[in-house]
């Protein structure tokens, strides 16, 4: 699964490709959020590193498979 975290003053996102499926990302952010200010939003990546980002530095975060890239003429 691929995430894609904007934070706040960042010019570039934050991409994690996780083992977790969409739905345990979309109910971890949903829980950090709740959370409000004092929320941290935690992710596990396929490595098994973890992603902590506070809530309050969150612009957005995009839930989403990765792209498959075409190859060839027929893409």
């Amino acid at each position: 699964m691929e995430v894609k975290i904007g934070v706040q003053y960042s010019a570039r996102e934050l991409i994690v490709d996780s083992n977790q499926t969409a739905a345990e990302v979309q109910k971890a952010v949903l829980e950090a959020v709740s959370a409000g200010d004092s929320g941290i939003l935690d992710l596990v990546d396929d490595r098994g590193r973890r992603i902590l980002v506070p809530v309050n530095k969150l612009t957005y975060v995009e839930i989403g498979e990765p792209e498959s890239r075409k190859v060839g003429f027929g893409g």
